[in-house]
């Protein structure tokens, strides 16, 4: 199956050829996930790798109080999984949990293995989309640590505002590392 989202999602880097991208698409497989289901529960080994087709996705954990923290968001055209889980084969800390009805392609770890002796070019691929992510993450934490609550919530709205749509306030609040009530007073600000 080819799909052109994805071919364009990986186009991006120009390494491979147009037959190297349809057999690249070859090894994904399409799962539809329905609102508030979980494609990952947190003390669950993650066995994929996914790339959203339609939908968003909530990755985030549960502490011992039960608060929920969000770690990221996943629309479409965005990858998501939990790395560590996924390549050292043990319990996942994060729930990855549709907030829409969703279509994502997957891969498992032996598909992405047989991918990359298929396509040896594939490992650059996927590294250089991993230090991509890297960045983004590293900008977050920068963001998280130097701007005040609400020029990341300025941020978050001004940047990402279909993802901002999808979320009910607590999740925004939980993404953004701020109270609930906290997120009322900066919205009643602005």
């Amino acid at each position: 199956m080819i799909n052109h989202l994805l071919i364009a999602n990986i186009d991006e880097n120009g390494l491979l050829s147009k037959s190297e991208q349809e057999e690249f698409c070859s090894y994904f497989q399409p799962k539809s996930i329905s609102k508030k289901e979980f494609l990952l529960e947190q003390g669950k080994v993650c066995k994929l790798e996914g790339f959203v087709l339609e939908g968003c996705f909530r990755i985030f954990t549960i502490d011992a109080k039960g608060n929920e923290n969000t770690i990221y968001i996943a629309a479409r055209n965005w990858w998501l999984m939990d790395i560590d889980s996924f390549m050292n084969h043990e319990p996942s800390a994060l729930n990855i949990k549709a907030l829409e009805d969703s279509t994502v392609l997957i891969i498992s770890e032996k598909d992405k293995a047989a991918l990359y002796k298929s396509i040896p070019k594939t490992e650059k691929l996927f590294r250089i989309m991993f230090q991509k992510s890297i960045v983004a993450w590293q900008r977050r934490l920068v963001r998280n640590h130097s701007l005040t609550a609400k020029e990341r919530y300025s941020h978050f709205i001004k940047n990402y505002p279909d993802i901002a749509s999808k979320l009910t306030d607590r999740q925004t609040s939980s993404y953004l590392g701020i109270t609930h009530e906290f997120l009322s007073k900066i919205k009643k600000q602005s």
